[in-house]
This record gives structure tokens, sequence and C-alpha cells, in this order.
């Protein structure tokens, strides 16, 4: 019985690394060679027109979550503050002057060296879950580039890669769109992933109080993230 049971845990473990074999190969695309950049530029104007981005620049609050409501957000975009919580944590960023940032924790006393690694924390959260809800109005931020790449349907999407700023510069994203200019999904390369080119939908648009137009979910294989009651206002 024992040699059986051996042989069946050593089956479903070559099972179980052949899928991961397979999965890797099948999300191990490599970053695909854009071109045109001008009319790059253009598509990207087409989906900022689409999403209201005028709207998005007056905005100056945002609130939402991420992970289930694990990470909860209330960013105030115009003074650059961002107030974290999570666990018995409420962290206080100050994106302009990180240094100023402070931690909270509910019945703890928390020492120098802890809180500054706790900043940290709180604004590497903030990096990754911010970039779930507004990734569309940053593809002109300071650093980026931009090209067309040509999809096998023969439509065009739109190549975007971070050259510096946030937490892993070099990252780059596939920005599928639909008629409209309106994002439908993106594919990504990122240095947190260990698959390249997996690709996540943007889902659930809706426009906020402030006219912004922001996704409630993203699907990502059979997993959905959900962003939670997404709020912008002025």
């Amino acid at each position: 019985m024992r040699v059986w049971i051996k042989r069946i845990l050593i089956f479903i473990l070559l099972l179980i690394l052949t899928g991961l074999g397979l999965k890797y190969i099948y999300f191990n695309d490599p970053v695909p060679t854009g071109e045109n950049p001008a009319q790059a530029d253009f598509l990207a104007q087409k989906m900022l027109t689409a999403l209201n981005h005028d709207a998005y620049k007056n905005t100056r609050y945002l609130s939402w979550s991420y992970q289930g409501g694990k990470h909860h957000y209330r960013w105030d975009k115009t003074m650059g503050k961002v107030q974290v919580k999570w666990d018995d944590y409420t962290a206080y960023i100050n994106l302009n002057d990180p240094g100023k940032s402070t931690i909270k924790a509910e019945g703890l006393d928390i020492s120098e060296e802890k809180e500054q690694e706790l900043v940290k924390k709180s604004i590497a959260y903030f990096n990754n879950d911010s970039f779930w809800l507004v990734a569309p109005y940053k593809i002109f931020d300071k650093g980026t580039q931009r090209s067309l790449v040509t999809q096998e349907d023969g439509k065009a999407a739109l190549l975007v890669t971070y050259t510096k700023g946030g937490d892993t510069p070099g990252d780059s994203y596939l920005w599928k769109l639909n008629e409209q200019g309106l994002p439908v999904s993106f594919k990504m390369w990122v240095q947190i992933l260990p698959l390249n080119g997996l690709e996540a939908s943007w889902d659930g648009w809706h426009t906020a109080e402030s006219g912004a137009l922001l996704p409630q979910t993203h699907k990502v294989g059979p997993f959905t993230l959900d962003l939670g009651t997404v709020r912008a206002w002025k």
C-alpha cells in the first residue's frame, strides 16, 4: 500500500511540475517590439479622451480598497497625501516628502526603525495598489516610452514602458483598447511576476463623482481583483 501511495504522490508531483513548466512556457512571451512613437502618442491621447482625463486631472480625492479589503486608501491627489490602513496600522504618507510620513498602530508602540520599515511598506502598497486603479492615466508620466504593436488581428495596441519611477522601473504594459479607445486589458512584463506577458482585464468601468472613469475589477486568469467601493471627487 505504501508503495502505491508513494507512486501516486510522485505522479501528482510530476503533474504539478509539468503544469508549472507549461505555464512558464506559455507565459514567457518576450516584450514585443513597438514602433511609430508619434502614432502611439495619438492612440494614447485617444485613450485619455475616452477616460475623461480632464475630469481625472481635476479630481482631488480618491478612495478604494485592495486585496478583498485588506488595504484601504484615501488619497488627496492635490496635496500628495495618502492615508493607508491595513491590519492594525494606519499610515499617513507624504508623497512629496516621504520623510514626513508617519505610522500609527492601534495599541502598539513602534520603534523609529520599525516606523521607517512600515512607511516604506505602505508606500510600496500604494504604488502597487493605486496602479490598478489609475494606470491608464499614467501613460504620459515622466520616464515613460510609448510605441505601437500590431496584434494578430491587425489592430494596434499601445506599449508603455516605465524607464524610471515607482518601485520597479523597466516594467512594460501592452494596452488593448476598444473602438472608442477605452482600455479592455493589458499584458504585463513586470519584475515582481515570474510570468511574462500575463494578461489582466480592465472591467466594471464607471463614471465617478468627479466625472473620471475608473475600474471596479480586474480578472487575471481564474482570479478576480476587486477594488471595493471606488470613489473620486473634488
